[in-house]
């Protein structure tokens, strides 16, 4: 991901209380095991560097596979090739798919990859691990429990930069996914990023260029829910795998905690990542979900 430069402002609609009983009741059953997507945090980090394209990459990839299949879940593997400043390299999105009443997709996502460096071994326990981690947690948990709209979870791969960000040298897996869907016109009624949210002193600022509507649904859910220390109210702009899909217009919302010191160093390990912060915001998504299906419902073809 990259830290923009200039911060936009954000409307100020909170949309607490929106859902009714029969979502207030998903809402109360909602529950997330921050202590098993640890679990898959440390198992992933024993993998080692996971660059897209390398052997440590495939491995991570089939883990996730494999784990959604244990869990019960249907998955599908999405291989493409990317052209980077490293040549043409082989990269593949990892795409669950839990069936709702309604064949209308909410996409929500994080990337498997942990970012290349020469100079050192980089296993990015939070940058890569803590993302992949609570996807396969939350794919596990949307499973159990009924649901009126379909979920797509997405694995992304190629998140991270093979040398310096730029436009065409980042965000490999999720520009390719949507470019595809909305070629196919196919694109998902909203989408939601996680990103680098494992840090154990949890601060997610409200990220600027995110859809307003989406990302007061989820402060919202943190506020029901006692995490206001977690959730802050300031807002930073910071660029990552929602932007493709903001740009062919899906509402879309990024969590993620940038103020997070190891961040690209060999010190992204294993104890800088916290149980709890995965639960906390594995237990906001769930329950966020609710409301967020009911505002599509009651603007069918528009944003709410």
């Amino acid at each position: 991901m990259k830290l923009k430069g200039a911060g936009l402002a954000l409307a100020a609609m909170l949309l607490a209380g929106l859902a009714p009983l029969a979502a207030q009741e998903r809402r109360a059953a909602a529950t997330f095991d921050g202590a098993a997507a640890l679990r898959h945090v440390e198992r992933l980090v024993t993998i080692g560097p996971r660059a897209a394209g390398s052997a440590g990459g495939v491995r991570a990839r089939q883990y996730i596979v494999d784990a959604l299949r244990t869990a019960g879940v249907t998955v599908r593997v999405e291989p493409f090739d990317a052209d980077t400043p490293h040549g043409r390299l082989p990269m593949a999105n990892i795409v669950a798919v839990l069936p709702g009443r309604r064949p209308e997709v909410i996409l929500i996502a994080g990337h498997y990859d942990t970012k290349w460096f020469r100079e050192f071994k980089f296993v990015g326990a939070n940058d890569g691990g803590s993302s992949a981690a609570l996807l396969i947690e939350l794919a596990r948990r949307l499973r159990e429990r009924p649901h009126e709209y379909t979920y797509w979870i997405a694995w992304f791969d190629g998140e991270e930069a093979r040398e310096s960000w730029t436009p065409l040298d980042s965000l490999y897996g999720s520009r390719r996914m949507a470019a595809d869907l909305d070629k196919a016109r196919r694109l998902p009624r909203a989408m939601i990023v996680a990103d680098m949210i494992g840090d154990r002193d949890l601060g997610i600022r409200r990220e600027a260029a995110s859809t307003p509507w989406l990302t007061d649904m989820l402060w919202a859910s943190a506020t029901r829910l006692g995490y206001q220390a977690s959730f802050l109210s300031d807002v930073l702009p910071v660029e990552d795998d929602h932007a493709p899909f903001l740009r062919v217009g899906v509402p879309a919302a990024l969590l993620i905690d940038f103020d997070y010191p190891p961040w690209h160093t060999a010190e992204d390990t294993l104890d800088k990542v916290s149980a709890r912060s995965l639960e906390i915001v594995g237990s906001v998504l769930l329950d966020a979900l609710p409301a967020i299906e009911e505002a599509l419902t009651r603007s069918p073809g528009a944003r709410p």
